[in-house]
């Protein structure tokens, strides 16, 4: 029963994984000083962005100030050495040739060697089409051999000469870097530009006889396997250009792909391999999996489970390579995903510090440790004065929470518009305002200021005012004479803001606000705009990871197992249930014996130290410690996406909503930038491969995967009667220069 209720919930969607990395900033640059990264390894393969990287990197280091102190001028130092001529590294060189800058371009086997590897007449796609790389080299040719003789040919007349040799480190001296080679002097430079690519070693096929001659990562000719049995094991846009280039040139081939559906190749791929495999020049075989490799066959475990033996004269193995990791762990570059000694060390440390920042926030006994002895708050008079203002502000620097509030407030205002300008689309902005509107002023104005100053005025002493107070803002003996904190529960919808139904007598009209809050308006939200109108529009948990938490995303991690930990939050929804529930009893048959058991169990448990501050592995462990204390190793999405009850109440709600997010699957490079930047853990690639609209409910529409989709392939919608429903605020940079340039609104055509 559980099994089938987590595949309706949530299992059922894909759940990609993310390929390690170097970690390098969005302009390049490396944990390495004067190391910068340009090319595929920044995440995005695609030509033109190649391309402008590289050139980029050299506009980027002529603005340094120290470099140009330091320019050289001796024949053994560099201005820059470039390793890798690829695309991106020749763009670099023929800009530091513009620029007059002692460079040299290194490659450890032949210039355009990623192109080269390309099967023939392999189309280019030059995406995305309006975009205009910096630097002065020009793509235009579509198909692969036309490009190399284009690119050769600008490097000859840019008077470009590439020196061969294999890059093994670069390791800092003083303040020159030095790049050491498998086979010659190392070479020392005052900047180094990195444009080595993704290719690294082949990945192993991981079978029996997988080194014997016969098998081949590249296709050269295929003219020169006519007449061959071929295997060619993939399931990518290289497997399915290797087997059709195969087959039309009177090869018998064989695709075998691990999955049962070929979602991430192009569209004229699969038209054309379906009408080879329908005349049966191909032998398509989809859930397949390769077991051995022998010298006249090869056998594979069909999708029904039943081992075939074929005969079998060559196999091409189309996996794809492993980025060169090993070159940059040489090189002290961390690993996007990899944790060293360093790392554990500030993880534990910060834990520990938000541990002890939220135990004081709460007011357990080290707070009260802290107020004994005069260490925080400030020892400040009961007033500052007779005024409403000075008795408010006298009362609110005696709160831990007030400077706990005003510590998130400015968080939040600062990184939100350090956000606006870094992703600068009319949806973030719009996104991160009333993000940060919400959090001003009912979750921090309100019941810091306004409502004790109302308090003070005496609009809560009679007539409706002391009815609406009374209900809401029961007297209390401590703070401003009323419990204004409860004020949050009016943003903060059950159970992620729980206190409101806790107490120890009931608050009818707080049992009202909350049951309407999540029963009624946030389904109905949900059901329109997704999950995201909530997290991603109004919470303060959101509101953090938004803005604080931008920039951490791409650290959530990804996959089947932590797929299924997202099940975690259903469990403490089911607690927060059965407590509320129990709370509801005790409320209403005080005298019977259920009743009474139950009120001392609350008694206890939330309103005594018998249980040491039980409430507190909610409100402030999880929330608080998890979530913050892991915001920069695991994304900002911690607690909303593994543990907070409302978000996982919400995730139900989601799987009846009409939100999607839809997709151009023609335009779909499958560079995975989509699922890599998602902080909830969505392979959003998954279903932007397959052209069909994104429905998984962990979605909380931060736009990321629709801002940083490099062709503009993605955008924000509503499915209704089968037929889509574009949003109209721009979300797309991509879309936003193609509508600017032809005057036309590109949308995706998934439907």
């Amino acid at each position: 029963m559980i099994a089938r209720y987590a595949h309706w919930l949530h299992t059922r969607w894909p759940a990609g994984t993310v390929e390690k990395l170097p970690l390098v900033e969005p302009d390049g640059t490396t944990a390495l000083p004067g190391v910068r990264v340009v090319g595929d390894l920044t995440g995005i393969p695609l030509l033109k962005f190649a391309v402008d990287s590289g050139a980029r990197a050299i506009q980027a280091i002529l603005a340094e100030e120290e470099f140009l102190k330091r320019k050289s001028r001796s024949n053994e130092l560099l201005d820059v050495a470039i390793i890798g001529a690829g695309v991106s590294g020749l763009s670099a060189a023929i800009e530091a040739k513009k620029e007059g800058l002692r460079f040299a371009i290194y490659e450890a086997t032949q210039d355009l060697n990623t192109l080269h590897g390309f099967p023939q007449a392999k189309p280019i796609y030059t995406y995305p089409t309006e975009m205009v790389p910096k630097g002065d080299l020009t793509v235009s040719a579509n198909v692969k051999e036309a490009l190399i003789e284009e690119l050769q040919e600008q490097r000859k007349k840019a008077g470009i000469e590439t020196t061969k040799a294999s890059a093994e480190r670069i390791e800092r001296s003083g303040g020159e870097l030095v790049v050491h080679f498998s086979d010659g002097k190392p070479q020392r430079a005052l900047r180094v530009i990195v444009a080595i690519g993704r290719t690294g070693n082949y990945r192993p096929l991981g079978v029996p006889g997988e080194t014997l001659d016969k098998v081949y990562q590249r296709l050269f000719d295929p003219k020169d396997q006519a007449g061959k049995r071929a295997l060619v094991v993939g399931g990518g846009d290289s497997a399915l250009e290797t087997a059709i280039a195969l087959a039309r040139s009177g090869a018998r081939v064989t695709l075998s792909c691990r999955s049962k559906t070929l979602s991430r190749p192009k569209p004229e791929n699969l038209e054309t391999l379906q009408s080879l495999t329908a005349v049966g020049t191909i032998k398509l075989m989809l859930g397949s999996r390769l077991k051995r490799i022998d010298e006249l066959d090869v056998q594979i475990l069909d999708g029904d489970g039943q081992l075939q033996t074929i005969g079998n004269d060559v196999v091409f193995s189309m996996i794809g390579r492993e980025a060169p990791l090993g070159f940059f762990r040489r090189s002290g570059i961390p690993i996007r995903g990899e944790w060293r000694l360093s790392t554990i060390a500030t993880f534990v440390a910060f834990f520990l510090f938000c541990l002890f920042l939220y135990s004081w926030k709460a007011g357990t006994r080290l707070n009260q440790y802290f107020s004994d002895h005069h260490l925080f708050p400030f020892n400040l008079p009961e007033s500052l004065g007779h005024s409403g203002v000075a008795r408010t502000l006298a009362v609110s620097l005696r709160q831990p929470g007030f400077y706990y509030s005003l510590a998130y407030t400015v968080c939040i205002l600062l990184f939100g518009w350090k956000r606006i300008r870094r992703r600068k689309t009319p949806y973030v902005t719009r996104q991160t305002l009333s993000l940060a509107a919400f959090q001003v002023f009912p979750l921090f104005l309100l019941p810091y200021f306004i409502l004790p100053l109302l308090g003070y005025a005496g609009a809560f002493d009679s007539g409706v005012g002391k009815t609406i107070a009374d209900n809401l803002f029961p007297v209390a003996n401590y703070d401003y004479g009323r419990e204004y904190w409860r004020a949050f529960g009016l943003i903060l919808a059950w159970p992620l803001f729980f206190w409101n139904l806790f107490t120890s007598k009931p608050m009818g009209w707080w049992l009202i606000i909350s049951l309407i809050q999540t029963f009624v308006l946030i389904p109905l939200l949900v059901r329109r705009y997704g999950k995201g109108a909530y997290c991603g529009w109004i919470c303060s948990c959101g509101a953090l990871a938004e803005t604080m938490g931008d920039t951490q995303r791409s650290k959530m991690p990804h996959g089947p197992i932590w797929n299924r930990l997202n099940m975690v939050g259903q469990a403490i929804l089911l607690i927060a249930l059965i407590l509320f529930a129990a709370r509801v009893v005790s409320w209403y048959w005080p005298g019977s014996a259920i009743g009474m058991r139950l009120s001392a169990f609350y008694e206890n448990a939330f309103y005594s130290h018998s249980i040491y501050d039980y409430y507190h592995v909610v409100d402030i462990f999880l929330a608080g410690v998890v979530g913050v204390g892991m915001y920069f190793w695991f994304s900002g999405r911690v607690w909303c996406r593994f543990a907070c009850p409302l978000a996982a109440l919400m995730h139900i709600y989601a799987r009846f909503t009409r939100f999607r997010i839809f997709a151009d699957k023609k335009k779909c490079i499958s560079c995975n930038v989509c699922t890599s930047v998602c902080h909830q853990g969505i392979d959003v690639m998954g279903f932007a491969n397959k052209g069909s609209p994104m429905e998984d409910p962990e979605c909380v529409r931060c736009s990321a995967c629709v801002q940083s989709c490099p062709t503009g392939t993605l955008t924000f919608g509503r499915l209704i009667d089968g037929k889509p429903i574009y949003d109209k605020v721009a979300a797309s940079p991509v879309q936003m220069i193609e509508t600017k340039t032809d005057g036309k609104k590109h949308l995706p055509l998934a439907l």
